[in-house]
């Protein structure tokens, strides 16, 4: 009853009374008068309401490793080679193999094709398991590989590099030439003796990538401090470094690396899609480069994650070719880890620029003093930039917020000095940590920044820009901003970058909207492959952007042109069956929608959105 009172409220506000509230002014005949889609929550969702819910055990290690190898070697695992050539006896590895090589109990069980034709040229390289079996014309044998296959995107890990990594023999000399005269190797790296490798046999990585924070931790107890602040003018040209005893020696300012000609990138007036975590795969970046984004971003990649050889990290610097101007964004505490990851990443992949995330809030990020953690410790910040853009030829920007706390440890502070620190742009988000994504950003504390730094550092604004208005209205009331970065807009309603472009406001009809995700399948199908694995990995991605999705309003619904970000959308029926679908904020809706484009789900089949951008930061933060 409440939510019928709450619904017969809305119809009954001026559109006066309903802006101020944060809900969209949708046209009173489009207001749906019965709100049972509200009854139902639109977090979770399963294909198999029968069963009762069951609470899950936590298991052991050795537990997972087993059901894991069991799972592989399941009818509905072939493996790779059998399944490309066709023939039991490709497989070099035999009867050792741990995946099934049973032919005729895979067609058995495998799902019923897709719709339309296989997205690679013949021969294709997932061969018996691609969901288009039906439509591939050869009986040719596959014999390169689904990456080779997909020569359009680049950055992928080598094995020998992995392996490296792996063994922890990965040389850094670039970044350890800068960070030993800054004192901020932390205990040296030795080489492993033989007894050494006895001795600490199944010694991790993350041992040694992690061990600057201990480091840290005893400066910060020590009563001597190993930084000096700025105010001592008469030490200046001084800076402090421990040697491997402990002791804290002074050295000349000579050693320091001297700021060297950097290579900037001009991104003046140009539309920037921001790194998005989850939805910002590469799919959903050459859908946005389609509709007109000019510099894209891979999303945030761990830098130690990436030193420790992760596939799964390393995947996130993937690049197609469309992608013209193209960053990564690395998220690490310390200046050695970040340094190397960024050399890594200069050696091994074709990037445009690297940009540091200082603004991150989640708590998993910030607890370890990464992302906006940084923001409280500026010298921390300074040794970073400056280790970091001395140690690559490539440009070094940021992204921060406002500040960690309200009114406290401000990015304004600091903004005059990031130049000269080394990063060549700095991206501001106009809200604090404590904030997330809750209120409005204070664009005019990101004006008053960008009026502050130097001419030579270039300030990008960022916070809720959703239309065409926002953003003329941001670069007319600030001149000096170089462009606006486009983050949840983005995820919303893609086509924004259209809209910038061409100076209007789309009213993009359901049929377009349906073109638009079926892009994304084909993307994904190229991307992450067309067999089932593939398949189903390409609808859990799409799920996630529906999500965000289903708060766009179509224009020829609203009363007031153009939509708040920040609104609430009603409900609504759609000026046609498939609009209304794509309005709902039921998760099994938009199941549906996947089951347009990738048929079927499999049975048990359960979802729940893994971001809630929209809460609020805890007591505990202040």
């Amino acid at each position: 009853m409440e939510v019928t009172a709450g619904r017969k409220a809305v119809i009954e506000m001026s559109v006066e009374e309903l802006v101020a509230k944060a809900i969209v002014p949708v046209k009173k005949e489009f207001l749906c008068p019965a709100p049972t889609r509200l009854n139902t929550p639109p977090t979770t969702t399963t294909t198999n309401t029968s069963a009762p819910p069951v609470s899950k055990e936590k298991k052991s290690k050795r537990q997972i490793k087993r059901e894991r190898n069991q799972e592989k070697q399941s009818t509905r695992n072939l493996c790779p080679m059998v399944a490309k050539t066709g023939r039991v006896d490709s497989c070099s590895y035999k009867d050792k193999c741990r995946l099934s090589h049973d032919i005729q109990a895979f067609k058995a069980q495998k799902p019923a094709d897709l719709e339309g034709k296989c997205p690679f040229d013949s021969p294709c390289p997932y061969g018996l398991a691609c969901r288009f079996l039906g439509t591939h014309t050869t009986d040719t044998a596959a014999t390169a590989t689904p990456n080779e296959h997909n020569n359009s995107e680049v950055n992928a890990l080598k094995k020998d590099v992995q392996k490296l990594l792996w063994k922890n023999k990965m040389e850094f000399p670039k970044a350890d030439a800068i960070l030993k005269p800054l004192g901020l190797m932390g205990p040296a790296k030795s080489k492993k003796t033989p007894e050494a490798d006895n001795k600490e046999e199944g010694h991790t990585v993350s041992n040694q990538n992690d061990c600057c924070s201990e480091v840290y931790e005893k400066v910060e107890d020590d009563p001597r401090p190993l930084k000096r602040g700025k105010s001592n003018d008469e030490t200046s040209d001084l800076i402090t470094e421990t040697n491997g005893a402990g002791h804290i020696e002074e050295s000349d300012k000579s050693l320091k690396v001297h700021p060297r000609e950097r290579k900037l990138i001009d991104f003046r007036d140009k539309l920037y899609l921001a790194p998005l975590t989850t939805v910002g795969n590469l799919p959903f970046r050459r859908v946005c480069k389609g509709l007109g984004a000019d510099i894209t971003c891979g999303e945030m990649a761990m830098c130690t994650n990436l030193i420790q050889g992760q596939a799964a990290e390393w995947a996130l610097l993937r690049r197609h070719a469309s992608e013209d101007l193209f960053g990564v964004q690395i998220c690490g505490a310390y200046p050695d880890t970040v340094a190397r990851a960024a050399e890594l990443i200069e050696r091994e992949c074709s990037v445009d620029f690297i940009d540091i995330n200082m603004g991150c809030p989640i708590d998993l990020v910030v607890n370890k003093g990464a992302g906006s953690a940084l923001l409280s410790k500026p010298m921390r910040m300074k040794n970073l930039i400056h280790a970091v853009s001395s140690t690559v030829d490539i440009p070094i920007t940021i992204k921060a917020r406002t500040s960690y706390y309200e009114g406290r440890s401000r990015i304004d502070s600091v903004i005059a000095d990031v130049w000269e620190w080394g990063a060549s742009a700095v991206t501001i988000h106009g809200r604090s940590r404590q904030q997330r994504y809750t209120k409005q950003p204070d664009w005019e504390y990101v004006y008053e920044c960008t009026r502050k730094a130097p001419d030579t550092l270039q300030v990008i604004g960022n916070g809720d820009i959703f239309s065409l208005s926002d953003w003329k209205k941001h670069k007319s009331d600030c001149p000096q901003l170089s462009s606006c970065m486009i983050a949840r807009g983005a995820l919303v309603k893609p086509w924004i970058f259209t809209e910038i472009k061409e100076q209007r406001d789309w009213d993009i009809s359901s049929g377009e909207r349906l073109n638009i995700l079926k892009d994304y399948v084909r993307f994904g199908l190229h991307h992450w492959g067309s067999d089932t694995k593939g398949v189903e990995t390409i609808r859990h991605f799409l799920l996630e952007w529906l999500s965000y999705t289903y708060r766009y309003v179509p224009v020829g619904l609203l009363e007031v042109v153009p939509q708040r970000l920040n609104s609430r959308p009603p409900a609504y029926f759609g000026r046609d069956d498939l609009e209304t679908l794509m309005a709902s904020e039921s998760a099994a809706d938009w199941i549906k929608i996947s089951e347009m484009l990738l048929g079927k789900v499999p049975d048990g089949f359960t979802f729940s959105p893994k971001h809630k951008s929209n809460a609020f930061d805890k007591a505990e933060n202040g």
